[in-house]
């Protein structure tokens, strides 16, 4: 073979040549630093999930305690949602009965009812004519041959205003504007009514959230108290691992995935314990509407809900484990 025939390395001005010259140290090292640093966690993760594992029955019940303790806040919230679109919205609870003068006719009272509905703080107006507002009189009073006695209809007509907010100031505000709109008799609310149902709406968003704050709190402990055993089975790996030069970091990372696995099932398990929990007592519920001639029946639990819970329920799992091996990282010095 002649010299020309001999094979030959990359020109200089080759692409490759040129990608050779671009592979810098530097860049070397950071891609070597970056494959190690994921490759550790993947090892974490890895590692943490066979512990748990090889613990079936006590990963489940840790998971199955933690699930529960999720379950309540928002169980009870999901509750009171249902109930509240029982008993419709509750803005409807809070309606002003605008009566207008008995000589105001049907057509001017269209158009008040639509300038009503116009306003800002208003979410709906209905107007109840005076023979529909008659009929209804006579339906729920029982004295229906009684009033067709009557020489001329004695009621005026209504227009129901739904409010667009339950306060009681922009409510009072609202009735006065509407009372001094022409052709407006009377415009009543019964401010009472609201006062209690604000009052039953702040003491249930208060419960809840103190409610929630406690489980949180005791979910915390558990999962701390669920690590700080693991910790002490590990005590004797640590210490070696330390004294080799491990870092906090590393040594605290496959505590961190475990906390988010614990959280993960307890996320899981409380999604499935709602379920279950709504569908169980739903027949009841159905039951119940029935005799009063409803359809109502409780909602399971939303996706966007579902997911938050699950979501939340790592994040606690991962900063519980946190705190616990933050509160043991000193006393794993080797000896």
């Amino acid at each position: 073979m002649s010299a020309n025939e001999l094979p030959h390395g990359p020109e200089e001005g080759t692409p490759q040549r040129k990608r050779e010259r671009q592979e810098e140290p530097g860049a070397l090292d950071f891609r070597a630093s970056l494959n190690a640093y994921a490759e550790s966690h993947r090892a974490s993760l890895v590692d943490s999930l066979k512990r748990l594992v090889n613990h079936p029955f006590g990963s489940f019940f840790t998971c199955l305690v933690m699930g529960i303790t999720l379950s309540l806040p928002m169980g009870l919230s999901l509750l009171l949602n249902n109930v509240e679109r029982l008993g419709g919205s509750w803005q409807r609870a809070a309606q002003i009965s605008v009566y207008l003068d008995l000589k105001t006719s049907e057509a001017k009272g269209q158009d008040l009812r639509e300038a009503i509905e116009r306003m800002p703080e208003v979410i709906e107006a209905q107007l109840i004519s005076r023979d529909e507002a008659l009929k209804e009189l006579q339906q729920q009073s029982g004295l229906g041959e009684a009033l067709k006695e009557l020489p001329e209809n004695p009621l005026p007509a209504v227009i129901s205003v739904t409010p667009k907010q339950i306060d009681k100031t922009q409510l009072d505000g609202l009735r006065q504007r509407l009372a001094e709109l022409p052709g407006v008799q009377q415009a009543q609310l019964d401010l009472v009514w609201v006062e209690r149902l604000s009052a039953i709406l702040k003491l249930g968003d208060r419960f809840v959230f103190g409610l929630t704050l406690v489980l949180v709190l005791t979910l915390l402990l558990v999962i701390g108290n669920t690590i700080r055993l693991h910790i002490e089975n590990r005590r004797n790996e640590i210490e070696v691992i330390k004294l080799v030069g491990g870092t906090d970091g590393y040594v605290r990372r496959p505590f961190l995935y475990m906390g988010a696995l614990y959280g993960l099932g307890a996320g899981v398990l409380s999604w499935a314990l709602l379920e279950f929990g709504l569908n169980w007592l739903n027949a009841s519920v159905v039951n119940l509407a029935g005799l009063y001639g409803s359809d109502f029946a409780l909602g399971g639990v939303p996706l966007d809900d579902g997911l938050s819970l699950t979501v939340g329920a790592v994040l606690l799992g991962w900063i519980g484990a946190w705190l616990a091996v933050a509160r043991h990282l000193r006393e794993l010095a080797p000896r």
